[in-house]
């Protein structure tokens, strides 16, 4: 029995196929720049704060263990620093001046 051939492709080319091809593009392009930025930067970009004068504030960071304090004087992205392998704690004191 013989085995019947398909007819060769006629080369037409529908216009939903044309808006399909399009479309999955599109998706396909911005899930790929979603997934590589999110890969490279690991977290979304936060608001940068640029450093401000807080001196007047009278904050200092005080460590528990020995009593070493620093007097904070300006102010970016506060992380509070390890000193003797203890976190140190954030202390605000009543300025003498206001006294």
């Amino acid at each position: 029995m013989p085995v019947a051939k398909a007819p060769p492709y006629s080369g037409d080319v529908a216009w939903w196929q044309i808006v399909v091809a399009i479309v999955l593009a599109i998706v396909i392009w911005k899930v790929g720049t979603g997934v590589l930025r999110s890969i490279s930067t690991g977290q979304r970009p936060s608001e940068h704060r640029d450093p401000e004068d807080v001196e007047e504030l009278d904050v200092y960071l005080v460590c528990d263990e020995c009593g070493t304090e620093y007097q904070v004087t300006r102010l970016g992205q506060l992380q509070v620093p390890r000193h003797c392998g203890e976190s140190m704690s954030v202390v605000r004191r009543p300025s003498p001046e206001a006294s």
